[in-house]
């Protein structure tokens, strides 16, 4: 028997992929979901060409940005100012359409990330930040695949939650093979 398929953050796995070279492995989602799923990792900031560990990046309005959630936003680095919106924007987008090539179930993405958060995360408007954005490769992944399963990890702790999410992976599964 084939097990579902879910996209999940690296650093979630355990990887040390985060900008100072950490990890933020989440044992509960690994124990639970582990042995009942085949995972399909992948870290925007490192596949995009950002290294680890690299500076911390942010979301900041911006009218000419590209939209994530109810925001228009540029990637850039905290420090440097250094832009990824062009690059990360072009990555997530190609990246998406790969994954629908192996047919996910679902995905857990990393809360907060400017690029995996899927909501509330901080977008810096001057002095004041809203958490209204979207990471952008959480963005892209929703817009190819609109319905697909989607939760970030710091929800999954909450068991109903986790139920519901286990329970809406397997039925898109079957879903997705019946058809």
């Amino acid at each position: 028997m084939a097990f579902p398929r879910i996209g999940i953050s690296r650093c979630l796995l355990g990887d040390e992929v985060r900008y100072d070279g950490g990890h933020k492995r989440d044992s509960v989602l690994l124990d639970v979901l582990g042995p009942r799923v085949e995972w399909v990792p992948v870290c925007p900031e490192v596949e995009v060409g950002m290294g680890t560990p690299r500076e911390p990046i942010h979301l900041v309005a911006s009218a000419d940005g590209v939209p994530s959630g109810g925001e228009r936003v540029r990637l850039v680095g905290v420090q440097s100012r250094e832009d990824w919106t062009a690059s990360m924007e072009a990555w997530a987008a190609k990246r998406a359409r790969e994954l629908v090539e192996l047919k996910l179930s679902g995905y857990i993405l990393k809360k907060d990330s400017p690029s995996c958060g899927p909501h509330a995360v901080p977008v810096r408007h001057g002095e004041r930040t809203t958490r209204t954005g979207r990471g952008l490769f959480a963005q892209a992944l929703t817009d190819v695949l609109p319905n697909l399963p989607v939760e970030d990890e710091a929800r999954l702790q909450d068991a109903s939650i986790r139920e519901a999410f286990i329970a809406r992976v397997f039925a898109y599964d079957r879903f997705r093979s019946s058809g």
